[in-house]
């Protein structure tokens, strides 16, 4: 390797890790914003926690790594411009090509690696993550007793405190509701004080209750309503214990099958395998349905109107008449008239039912289907993405010269927007049927190739694209010929005298 690739390389390098993990945290970040509701007051523990973010930031890699490209190649050739080292480069007679060179096969290695992550990686992780986020959101929130509620997590149980000592755990004014029974507010105990531990297991809960009653109503079986002596007791206590089971707090895992079928967690072969199941599924399905509609709805010989018409006293000479619907009917009786039309209207409904629910059952499917061609395309086209924002960010921090986090930061979160807004509306028009996959999908990359290789072109031939004054002496010769144009008009028309001869 020559000095001039590990110079460009190792400029380029340090950046792309930076920007690549900043990304990634930000990404995270977004991720916690969305989720907090979710994961906040469950008890999660350290790893668990870990693990999940761990698991999603592995999901945000194929994301993260085109926008973290683009800005480490304009903050990469930025510097080097505002340096002056892509000048003495350029000086040399090395073009922008060559000393761009050992990076596109870089980020061609990238490109590889991004599509194999993707493609055998993530739907690994995506399905560790999905998992283990759906076990947390089943998760019951940790028990939080507020002074003046009524708390009701756990199951048959409601305590009220009505003040609380979170240093000592100390309760004050405890009333307890037992509605394990499920016959109301019929078990009740008061407690002064009490405070409460959970057993090493994390299983159950212990109260210890001082200077208190309990108060329960016996249930009485087989007396009548008008006979009944509601039956009570009442026992005071110096102090009483009380363990309540803590079943369902604990996060119980689920196995790793859950979302197995889901888009997502397939990769491409799996993804077209699916896909070309479902339409042959689909297309079965129709021509199902368009067999059943027509023998069993239109031309059947079962037909409840043409049954009822087949009766001989009301349909003599239907043999030997032909067949018109409205011959037929003109021959009926008037008193088989008005059920005739009403079997008609039966029918009608009945066949609109059917049409409606296997239009809607077929929708549904071509749906699925456009959701793994869509997955299936978008495995290719965020690893190209990586080659596409190189090709912008590398020329334009040539043209632009600025380094740092400043500018290179600004553009490129315009250019990552532009991309994600049209991926983000052309994946919508995938799902929905609008447009087929493959352009909709690639829409992103047919607009934006263009950029690049534009922004490369003009780097090469050291254009002064984002140069300010240029772009001042441009609107300064377009007032000029603005201003010009009406003073032509007032010297033309000084020439000539009001019947239009020269002067």
């Amino acid at each position: 390797m020559k000095a001039l690739d590990k110079f460009v390389i190792k400029s380029f390098i340090g950046p792309l890790v930076l920007t690549f993990f900043i990304v990634l945290i930000i990404l995270l970040l977004q991720f916690l914003w969305m989720y907090i509701d979710e994961l906040a007051g469950k008890g999660l523990s350290a790893g668990i926690l870990a693990e999940l973010l761990f698991q999603f930031s592995l999901s945000f890699v194929p994301t993260a790594l085109p926008l973290a490209i683009l800005l480490a190649a304009l903050m990469s050739f930025g510097n080097m411009g505002e340096y002056g080292e892509l000048t003495a480069l350029k000086s040399s007679g090395i073009p922008l090509q060559r000393i761009m060179r050992s990076l596109i096969i870089v980020i061609a290695l990238l490109v590889l690696v991004s599509f194999y992550f993707s493609n055998y990686i993530l739907p690994y992780s995506n399905r560790q993550a999905r998992s283990l986020l759906y076990d947390i959101r089943k998760k019951r929130p940790d028990i939080n007793l507020q002074a003046g509620t009524f708390n009701n997590d756990i199951d048959g149980f409601s305590i009220k405190v009505t003040a609380k000592d979170p240093a000592t755990n100390r309760l004050d004014g405890l009333l307890i509701y037992d509605h394990r029974d499920k016959r109301g507010n019929v078990s009740v105990t008061r407690a002064d004080s009490g405070y409460i531990k959970i057993t090493s297991d994390e299983t159950g809960m212990i109260m210890q209750l001082f200077n208190g009653y309990s108060y329960n109503e016996i249930e009485e079986k087989n007396v009548s309503y008008d006979s009944r002596k509601l039956p009570a007791r009442r026992d005071t206590f110096k102090e009483e214990i009380i363990t309540l089971s803590l079943t369902g707090f604990d996060l119980e895992r689920s196995g790793n099958d859950l979302f197995k079928s889901t888009s997502w967690q397939l990769n491409l072969s799996q993804l077209s395998y699916f896909a070309d199941s479902l339409m042959k599924d689909h297309n079965n399905k129709n021509e199902a349905m368009f067999c059943e509609f027509r023998d069993a709805k239109l031309f059947s010989e079962k037909n409840p109107i043409i049954a009822y018409m087949d009766q001989p006293e009301t349909i003599p000479q239907r043999r030997d008449a032909v067949f018109t619907p409205v011959t037929i009917f003109d021959t009926l009786n008037i008193s088989s008239k008005p059920m005739i039309i009403q079997r008609a209207l039966e029918n009608m409904r009945e066949t609109g039912n059917f049409i409606t629910s296997s239009s809607e059952s077929m929708k549904i499917n071509i749906r699925q289907v456009k959701q793994y061609e869509k997955d299936w395309h978008k495995k290719l086209t965020l690893p190209f993405a990586c080659l596409i924002f190189f090709f912008i960010g590398a020329p334009l921090g040539a043209i632009i010269r600025k380094g740092g986090l400043g500018t290179p930061s600004v553009i490129s979160i315009f250019f990552f927007v532009v991309w994600y807004v049209i991926s983000l509306s052309a994946e919508k028009l995938v799902e929905e049927g609008l447009v087929s996959a493959i352009p909709g999908m690639w829409a992103s990359s047919y607009i934006l190739l263009p950029v690049g290789i534009f922004l490369t072109y003009k780097a090469s031939t050291d254009s002064v694209l984002m140069n300010v004054d240029t772009y001042l002496q441009f609107l300064r010769k377009i007032k000029e010929y603005i201003i010009r144009i009406p003073l032509t008009d007032k010297i033309r028309n000084r020439n000539y005298n009001d019947d239009g001869e020269k002067q």
